[in-house]
């Protein structure tokens, strides 16, 4: 390769030698011209490209079309800069904060100023998107001096894009300009507008300039947008679908959670039924985790500031804690708890241990709480007050794969009997760009994030590696789950930890009785039982499985004359762990049976003349009309064996 040349890695490992200015949209022209018409992004040494930026000397190349990630944020980011571009033509003198691509869609924040704007004004915004759209304006990408974007800015009078700039370095900043709007952005970008075909706007909402209550409330207007219309129409179905599932509708319908002003906001209170739930959830990995070796402990919902302060998590996330609890003894100061791990290194610490004793594996379902902003909090998925399904283990340097192998078993085995079959593993590693943001030493790190990539290659699992996102005390294995509607949710999570071993002190006596420190793993296979809840609500609208139901049989007597029946049976139910009630009410059997099945009860039991005379029960199962008859035994068995095929 010679220096006015440059040197392309394909996905299949195949190399290619291409001029000096080749850009990603050239080299899919020279594989193939179909290509070329679907790709909208490119992947360079692991970063999003636009298409037509110049390739370095040596680049990874991957082209994007729309299934991959980082095409449909490329795609989103390009449609929240139209969005600005056709607002700014609407609604002269407005000034815009930021504008990013999101999971599903995009969103731009707006300051209005004296503009009244709402969703009544939707329809001319998607019209006007779509027509400025239809000009296929290219994205242009322009490196600029700082006091130039300075100057630019002040001259529109955007002090949101101006307080922006101010965390820039001169030679870093890039404008994009598409048709007549120019935004201070880092992209990448679409080549032009054309792609984007359909566009709907889905709702708008408060948001605090860069989160923070004391700034200015901007209006922060959502929107989603697709290559076609077909696309659009599928979404916005499933985005019904959506909205039946939510679960803060089927939790308050289901009764199984409520909120309390006077409580607090984002302090999730559980009603019986939820309850039962939770429990019924608990009980289920407890009995997982001792087959497993693990053994329970319980730790306070409080610690001394001096515990988190050790393990470095008031310095890292001290500003989204609670306020320090201060007590009558001068200077003493205990913090609401954020976090199990510190807790369960102080519980190792409680005699010596030698290698023989581990690995050592602590489990808790430890209630946690951080302080949430008020815009952030939604149902059960972003609370206040959590319960983790933690645990922690401890072990020798050679153990530390092979525990993590089976962690990794016990996650995939919730999954399977919850029945979420569609997973992406996530092995979420350290920023090589920002290593201020950790603690630890680079061999420390190295180690651990060996472990997790051998770990996962050696299961054979199918894995995406993603830069930053790991915790700040070691590398992490997550799993992304896709839910009924094809909807990703991050739950179970395994870490390797390195560090607070080291900032505990703690140690074990070896083999040879030298001291040494024992390896971390951090694992919740449901992360946090209230979102782990929110989504299974969601996943099963509100269905949940029998062994999970919280009320799996509603007995229906047809008249009072059947209740002494009716509650002998739910004796006899009772007495084989079967859960169960009797709706004494003195209501017409339809509309018994209609209220059990908006309370989504598995079975329903319809108890007459003929039942309490033969000794049966009239079965009917959710969603599924009349059944067969059965004498009690029977179906008492039908039911074990439903059960036992899952547990």
């Amino acid at each position: 390769m010679t220096s006015d040349s440059i040197n392309v890695q394909l996905p299949d490992g195949s190399q290619r030698t291409y001029p000096l200015g080749t850009t990603a949209l050239d080299v899919a022209r020279s594989l193939s011209e179909g290509l070329a018409r679907q790709v909208l992004a490119a992947e360079v040494n692991g970063e999003v490209w636009d298409l037509e930026r110049s390739l370095p000397e040596t680049a990874r190349l991957r082209l994007l079309k729309w299934d991959e990630p980082g095409a449909r944020s490329t795609f989103w980011h390009s449609s929240a800069h139209l969005l600005a571009e056709a607002l700014e033509a609407l609604y002269p003198g407005i000034r815009l904060g930021i504008g990013p691509a999101i999971e599903q869609g995009f969103y731009y924040d707006i300051d209005f100023g004296d503009h009244a704007f709402s969703s009544d004004d939707f329809p001319k915004v998607e019209k006007k998107m779509l027509e400025l759209a239809s000009r296929s304006s290219a994205f242009q990408r322009r490196e600029v001096p700082k006091a130039e974007a300075v100057a630019y800015f002040e001259a529109k009078g955007d002090p949101y894009k101006l307080e922006l700039l101010e965390g820039l370095e001169d030679g870093s900043i890039t404008f994009y300009t598409q048709g007549a709007f120019t935004d201070l952005c880092r992209g990448p970008h679409l080549r032009d507008t054309s792609a984007i075909k359909a566009v709907k706007l889905l709702n708008t909402a408060g948001a605090y300039w860069r989160g923070n209550e004391k700034n200015k409330q901007l209006t922060r207007i959502y929107g989603i947008t697709f290559p076609q219309a077909k696309e659009l129409e599928q979404h916005l179905h499933l985005l019904e679908e959506a909205r039946k599932r939510d679960h803060r509708k089927l939790g308050k319908e289901l009764e199984l959670f409520a909120f309390s002003e006077k409580v607090g906001m984002g302090l999730p209170l559980w009603l019986p039924k939820g309850a039962m739930v939770r429990e019924i959830l608990e009980q289920f990995l407890r009995r997982q985790q001792t087959k497993a070796g693990y053994v329970q402990v319980v730790t306070p919902h409080i610690g001394h500031k001096e515990l988190y302060q050790t393990s470095g998590h008031w310095d890292k996330y001290g500003q989204d804690s609670f306020r320090p609890i201060l007590t009558p003894h001068e200077g003493e100061e205990y913090l609401l708890k954020p976090m199990n791990c510190p807790h369960h290194c102080e519980i190792y610490r409680t005699k010596p241990r030698s290698y023989r004793d581990l690995p050592l594996r602590l489990a808790e379902f430890g209630t946690v709480y951080r302080y949430e902003q008020h815009g952030e909090l939604h149902g059960l998925t972003r609370v206040r007050g959590f319960t983790q399904d933690d645990a922690h283990l401890f072990c020798r340097d050679d153990q530390v794969k092979d525990e993590f192998k089976k962690v990794i078993s016990l996650v995939l085995k919730v999954f399977d009997v919850l029945g979420f079959e569609k997973y992406t593993a996530q092995i979420s590693l350290r920023d090589p760009e920002n290593r201020t943001k950790y603690i630890g030493t680079d061999e420390a790190w190295n180690k651990a994030e060996q472990a997790i990539i051998e770990a996962t290659a050696e299961m054979g699992m199918k894995t995406v590696t993603v830069p930053g996102e790991a915790a700040f005390y070691g590398p992490k294995l997550d799993f992304m789950v896709h839910d009924a509607l094809g909807r990703s949710w991050q739950l179970g999570t395994i870490q390797v930890d390195y560090n607070l071993p080291e900032r505990f002190d703690l140690t074990y006596v070896g083999a040879d009785n030298g001291r040494y420190r024992p390896v971390m793993i951090h694992r919740a296979p449901f992360g946090s039982m209230e979102r782990f809840v929110a989504l299974l609500i969601e996943h099963c609208a509100g269905n949940f499985p029998l062994w999970l139901a919280p009320e799996q049989v509603a007995i229906l007597p047809i008249s009072e004359k059947f209740q002494e029946f009716a509650e002998q049976l739910q004796s006899e139910l009772l007495a084989a762990d079967i859960r169960s009630s009797v709706d004494h009410r003195d209501e017409k059997i339809g509309r018994k049976i209609r209220d059990a099945e908006v309370q989504k009860i598995p079975y329903m039991l319809i108890i007459g003349e003929k039942e309490a005379q033969t000794g049966t029960v009239a079965v009917r199962r959710h969603g599924q009309g009349q059944g067969e008859s059965l004498e009690i035994p029977a179906f008492v068995a039908l039911l074990q064996k439903e059960l036992e095929a899952v547990l």
